[in-house]
């Protein structure tokens, strides 16, 4: 006799738990994938100028001060100037004087008074076999001014500030990203710039002579980049405005746009952003470095939205609902047969549904994700549903098989394409579908044959009736 359908069905709980196992193996697959590609598109953008952060620009005005100092020096003859010698020791002779040094101090670092910024940038995507990744090209304009009034003003005491030897710099996180000529133009006219030469902050430097005459700079500069663009709010009035032909941008940062229009031709945004919003001094002898300027920068990545080795590594974790979905679709249709579907032939199922996620993600790096998805999900429906009508032997109950099939990808594309409803869509089918075992299994017979199996009902005993005794008359 059969098993019972509660035995049946505990079975095939533990067969979709055991599908956790390739299920792992698969999502380990499209991790590896997934990093390859982040490799390939990191190399790209290093090669076109990579993540790119602007800060400054600076003035750095050098400091000296005059002190005196006690100087142990050799003495010497006046008349040979050869050294004396110590006729008992046999040593040079030395003598301590007091001179006036001149020492270097900590330098003025001087942030602007105006800082406004207008970028425009174009995007292309650059392919490095099958892999692609975005890149910019970006035309950047600066307007700056210096506070001459309180540089003029300022009292060092007995420190001296030498002003004609005044250094601008800008510094750019990737410099070799520049493209195009840099041009920049002071109170007195055009400045000739100069790579930074330091390591530890690349850029470029001008020398504009004496800021405390005061006047507007402005500086262009053509700038190559991938992924990011990022700029920190030096000027005491820090206004920024940002725009792109790119559709996908991500704002991020300290300080996010106070308006942003993003539409499927590009993007715009503007920032504004006072003094008092970061903490950096207009005048100071702290040397901020370049990590502490882009640790209050902002700006925009660029992104590719929910690429498909995400779709495809969260498809892998999804996949125990839809491999569960099927199983249970088998387990409802075949539930009155004689010969049930055997374990071996549910693992071969669930192996066809994990192989899914392989297909979808090595033809999505061909033809794109939809189609990809279109043809995976076709052949492994088509595929199960051929099985269950000739290897299953289900005939026409397979065609219900075929039909959860193709709702379970199509609510499983709709998942993967919008990430912020995958949870809703996701509980709402698995609620459904265990709602409708319930409703199909209501009347069904869990403790199979009495006596038989696992859960079977056991045998209710039916009391022995006493046999008949007859009265017997006296003889």
């Amino acid at each position: 006799m059969r098993r019972g359908f509660g035995v049946r069905f505990l079975i095939v709980g533990v067969l979709i738990l055991l599908m956790f196992i390739p299920l792992f193996f698969v999502a380990e697959v499209v991790g590896d994938r997934k990093r390859l590609s982040r490799n390939v598109i990191d190399e790209i953008g290093r090669t076109w100028g990579g993540e790119q952060t602007i800060g400054g620009p600076r003035l750095e005005i050098p400091v000296t001060e005059v002190v005196m100092r006690d100087i142990v020096r050799v003495r010497t003859d006046p008349a040979t100037g050869q050294p004396i010698i110590d006729q008992a020791t046999g040593q040079e002779q030395r003598e301590t004087i007091r001179r006036e040094v001149t020492e270097r101090r900590a330098p003025i670092h001087v942030y602007p008074d105006m800082f406004d910024v207008r970028i425009t940038s174009e995007t292309e995507v650059r392919q490095r076999g099958i892999f692609s990744a975005p890149v910019y090209r970006a035309q950047i304009d600066i307007d700056f001014d210096f506070p001459a009034e309180a540089l003029a003003a300022l009292d060092l005491g007995s420190q001296v500030a030498h002003w004609e030897d005044a250094q601008l710099s800008l510094f750019i996180s990737n410099s070799n990203g520049l493209r195009r000529e840099a041009t920049l133009e002071g109170p007195q006219g055009a400045l000739a710039m100069e790579p930074s030469g330091d390591a530890d902050r690349p850029g470029i430097v001008a020398f504009p002579g004496d800021p405390r005459a005061g006047g507007s700079y402005r500086l262009t500069l053509g700038l190559n980049g991938a992924a990011s663009l990022m700029l920190s709010p030096v000027g005491r009035n820090s206004r920024v405005t940002m725009s792109s032909d790119w559709p996908h941008p991500s704002f991020t940062g300290t300080f996010l746009p106070d308006r942003s229009e993003v539409t499927e031709t590009g993007f715009s945004a503007e920032w504004s952003i006072p003094h008092l919003a970061r903490s950096l001094q207009q005048i100071s002898r702290t040397d901020l470095e370049p990590y502490g300027l882009s640790q209050m920068s902002f700006g925009v990545s660029l992104i590719e939205p929910n690429d498909f080795y995400q779709k495809a590594y969260r498809a892998a974790r999804y996949g125990i609902l839809y491999i569960a979905l099927t199983f249970l679709t088998v387990l409802l249709v075949d539930r009155h047969r004689e010969t049930p579907v055997h374990p071996v032939q549910y693992f071969l199922i669930g192996l066809a549904q994990a192989t899914f996620v392989l297909l979808m993600v090595s033809y999505a790096e061909q033809i794109g994700f939809a189609l990809a998805y279109l043809v995976s999900a076709g052949a492994v429906t088509v595929l199960l549903t051929l099985f269950g009508w000739l290897g299953l032997s289900l005939g026409r109950r397979s065609l219900v098989l075929g039909a959860t099939l193709v709702l379970v990808y199509a609510v499983l594309y709709l998942i993967l394409q919008s990430e912020d409803y995958a949870l809703l869509a996701g509980s709402t089918l698995a609620f459904l579908a265990i709602a409708a075992t319930m409703f199909a299994t209501r009347n069904e017979e869990w403790y199979g044959p009495e006596g038989k199996g696992l859960f079977g009902r056991k045998e209710k005993a039916v009391a022995a009736t006493p046999p008949e005794v007859k009265e017997s008359s006296p003889g």
